[in-house]
């Protein structure tokens, strides 16, 4: 049964092919002709090609912006991988401002003339000429590598070669364009403003140097320190030596109240002693002012005391050697006139410290105004040299930023982009449309599987029956006998 339905459907096919041969044959001729008439008359077109390489430079490398903070510790950052940048770089190739900058220096006319001969009513040549160009472009990245590659088809060859190398050069421009930095100018700007805050800085710190004679504030500060630690020693020993006087002095008094003053006796006075002892003490006080020379300068509070205490004592001496003149012989008493001349003597020595340590007092008052003026300009001076370290750092600062913004100024003017031409695009010799070969062989499929499809269908959508077993499977009735159809000739 089954050998028999399959004899049945190939007998129905070769039925059908035979009944329908001169339409399949017809049509098969037909397509076949006319796909092969179109191959060969349609415009060739060409494709031309360029490979291009993008490597990690400058562009992509993060540099820290003036003032941030920690970026010399961890230095350039690469923020972007590999996709990334090939995807920004596909972008920008396939972006319209480089289209349209191809489009104008190939000019409309000349790559497009029909858009010119027969402008459109609803669109512009040049946007027009940018939307075909578009279609046209085929810029894809090459997996797992840094290559991208540049197609155009045109049917003239020179004008697709033309408008890739246009493409890729254009490519190379806004490329440096994109990731310039357009701050040069600002940073010069504020190097030769914080340049000029330098100077000044440095002006003022040297002007108030000069003026206050300020070169080394630790030194002078010890000095004056200790200076005021020796006045403030002699201060206090003349305080001491004051009161020793003055109780001295007190004792004396007490002793002469209760001494008679006059006696039978005569005696020579003793006050060429006291002189002597005066001198002595002058020639000691000389002999300290020497050594204090040596040590200090003759403006050191030190010095300008002893002289004070020089001065006193020889107007004492002085005096005493006056009041001995004409007086050789005194009727006083001997133990009165001892007390007496000790009087004299301590009176003398205690108007010498009260006079030494009032110099002193004041010379410790006039350093301790040195002191806190030393004080005060020393927040001064250190206000400035702040005002100085900040301007020389901001002036540092800039001037790094300026000479990588030069330097990426002068590569950007020489074109130096990290984009390198592996193959530029050649005129292509063949074109890619159409293919002539594969067109036919296209055709004589389609030819064939046309014919076949149109007598198929010619033959289940008419009404006649063309063999007895689709009578019988139509009509349900067996066939007795067929008469074969012969045209009348």
């Amino acid at each position: 049964m089954e050998q028999q339905n399959q004899a049945v459907s190939l007998r129905d096919f070769l039925t059908v092919l035979f009944k329908h041969k001169q339409t399949i044959l017809i049509i098969f001729f037909a397509v076949i002709v006319t796909v092969t008439i179109g191959s060969f008359l349609l415009p060739p077109t060409y494709e031309a090609k360029s490979s291009l390489l993008v490597k990690f430079g400058r562009e992509y490398i993060y540099r820290s912006e003036v003032g941030e903070r920690g970026s010399s510790d961890v230095g350039p950052l690469l923020p972007l991988n590999q996709e990334e940048v090939i995807n920004s770089e596909i972008q920008i190739l396939t972006s319209r401002d480089l289209i349209e900058k191809v489009i104008q220096t190939i000019k409309v006319e000349n790559i497009y003339p029909d858009l010119v001969k027969n402008p459109s009513k609803v669109i512009a040549p040049m946007e027009a000429a940018i939307l075909q160009f578009e279609k046209k472009l085929s810029v894809d990245g090459v997996k797992k590598s840094s290559v991208i590659q540049v197609s155009f088809q045109h049917k003239d060859p020179h004008i697709a070669a033309k408008a890739v190398n246009l493409l890729v050069d254009f490519l190379k421009e806004k490329h440096l364009q994109v990731y310039s930095d357009p701050k040069s100018s600002f940073l010069e700007q504020q190097l030769a403003a914080y340049e000029q805050k330098l100077k000044e800085s440095q002006n003022q710190l040297e002007v108030f140097k000069q003026k206050y004679r300020v070169f080394s504030l630790e030194e002078q500060r010890t000095l004056l320190l200790r200076q005021r630690t020796d006045l403030d020693t002699s201060f206090k020993t003349s305080q001491n030596q004051i009161r020793e006087l003055q109780n001295k002095l007190s004792s004396l008094r007490n002793q002469m109240r209760a001494v008679s003053k006059d006696v039978p006796l005569y005696t020579e006075t003793e006050r060429f002693k006291i002189i002597d002892d005066a001198k002595a003490q002058l020639l000691g006080l000389q002999l300290k002012e020497q050594e204090l020379l040596q040590k200090y300068n003759e403006d050191t509070p030190l010095v300008v005391n002893v002289r004070k205490e020089i001065k006193i004592v020889q107007d004492f001496v002085k005096k005493q050697e006056e009041d001995l003149k004409g007086k050789v012989r005194t009727g006083q008493n001997i133990v009165f006139q001892d007390i007496e001349k000790e009087m004299i003597k301590t009176q003398a020595e205690l108007s010498s410290q009260e006079a030494g340590r009032d110099t002193l007092q004041g010379q410790i008052a006039q350093l301790d105004k040195e002191i806190q003026t030393l004080d005060l300009r020393e927040n001064e001076l250190q206000n400035l040299k702040r005002e100085l370290a900040a301007n020389e750092k901001n002036y540092k600062t800039y001037l790094e930023k300026v000479e990588e913004a030069l330097i990426s100024d002068n590569l950007n003017r020489q074109k130096m982009a990290n984009i390198s031409v592996i193959q530029a695009a050649a005129v292509p010799v063949k074109p890619i449309k159409p293919k002539k070969a594969l067109n036919i062989a296209l055709g004589i499929i389609l030819g064939a599987v046309s014919g076949l499809g149109l007598a198929f269908f010619s033959e289940y959508t008419s009404e006649g029956l063309s063999n007895p077993e689709g009578v019988e499977r139509h009509l349900g009735l067996p066939v007795l006998g067929t008469v074969p159809y012969k045209e009348e000739e």
